[in-house]
């Protein structure tokens, strides 16, 4: 199989049609698009859980994974309270590496006001690159959750920040030498701003209060996979102009100097929501110095097509990350 995420058609063909056993506690079943599960505990509250998998040689991964795993708990309306961290190491890395990878996840933790509930850790002789595995856990009260899909037809589409900013951040960590031999330290200074994009908690807080339907953080595929997994799960169909969709120029250049295609790359921090009124919730996002912009409407039909002035075309079902062909070479 290819590397990344095994396609919708496997998962559904070889993972959803062996899982049969069931019970009432349980508030989410799995499917091809729901990123997390939950089940219901006493006094009227749920609890909610995300696992997010991620790998490269950075000691600070964790921050990606942390980001990945509470903004999917926030868009499921839930309060992050903590996670468990698991890391799994080459055999040539040092304890000292070991450390800074947690410290960095502690500074992490502190930020987003959660606790790191336990840290397991592996050295092992079949891989190349530390292993990240992110277990978020949050709560909420019952009749307050919101999923993918909860989606409805004939609502606005909002879409927070810029896409594939995660992807280019993860990139500068796997290829910083060689980008700094291409683009001035100004560029580069710019590119490492970028990541106070990454946790969504804000938006997604303030969202919350205007009636969304349905939420969906943009990770593994880019928005394209995002939008193609939020009409899927609510059955409905979208229509987006390309033009709506925020990207940074930066974004743009280094991926034009890998070849890689930013709408397929992922975009941890970027979530699209459906509502009435998108406009209303876009200014005041902006108000609160959020970027923000209403891309496009679900409708009726299941058509998932994407304008670029007068051209149209139609959303294919999710492909492989643009992110992995770095890891590919």
């Amino acid at each position: 199989m290819k590397i990344g995420n095994v396609s919708q058609t496997v998962i559904r063909r070889s993972i959803l049609k062996q899982l049969k056993t069931k019970r009432k506690e349980v508030i989410i079943e799995p499917s091809v698009e729901e990123m997390c599960s939950g089940i219901s505990i006493p006094n009227g509250y749920q609890t909610i859980f995300t696992n997010v998998t991620l790998y490269g040689n950075e000691k600070d991964i964790a921050m990606f994974a942390f980001a990945q795993a509470l903004n999917d708990l926030y868009t499921r309306g839930a309060l992050p309270i903590g996670v468990n961290l698991n890391i799994l190491l080459p055999p040539y890395a040092y304890e000292s590496r070991l450390k800074s990878m947690v410290e960095f996840a502690e500074q992490i933790a502190e930020k987003q006001n959660i606790q790191i509930l336990n840290v397991k850790t592996q050295v092992s002789p079949v891989i190349t690159k530390a292993v990240v595995t992110v277990v978020g856990v949050g709560m909420l009260k019952e009749g307050e959750l919101i999923q993918s899909s909860m989606g409805k037809a004939n609502q606005d589409i909002v879409m927070t920040k810029w896409i594939a900013v995660e992807g280019i951040l993860r990139i500068v960590r796997e290829k910083r030498e060689e980008l700094e031999q291409r683009f001035v330290p100004a560029f580069m200074s710019q590119i490492n701003l970028l990541e106070q994009n990454l946790f969504a908690d804000k938006e997604l807080k303030l969202a919350q209060n205007y009636g969304v339907s349905a939420m969906h953080q943009i990770t593994d595929g880019g928005i394209l996979a995002a939008l193609w997994n939020m009409a899927e799960a609510s059955e409905i169909g979208v229509e987006v102009d390309l033009k709506k969709i925020a990207i940074k120029q930066e974004v743009i250049e280094i991926c034009e100097y890998f070849h890689l295609n930013p709408y397929q790359m992922t975009s941890a921090g970027s979530v699209l929501l459906m509502l009435d009124h998108g406009k209303e919730l876009v200014d005041l996002l902006v108000k609160n110095g959020i970027q923000a912009e209403v891309i496009g409407r679900s409708t009726a039909t299941k058509e998932r097509v994407i304008f670029n002035q007068e051209e149209k075309r139609y959303i294919d079902r999710p492909a492989q990350d643009e992110l992995l062909k770095i890891y590919e070479e």
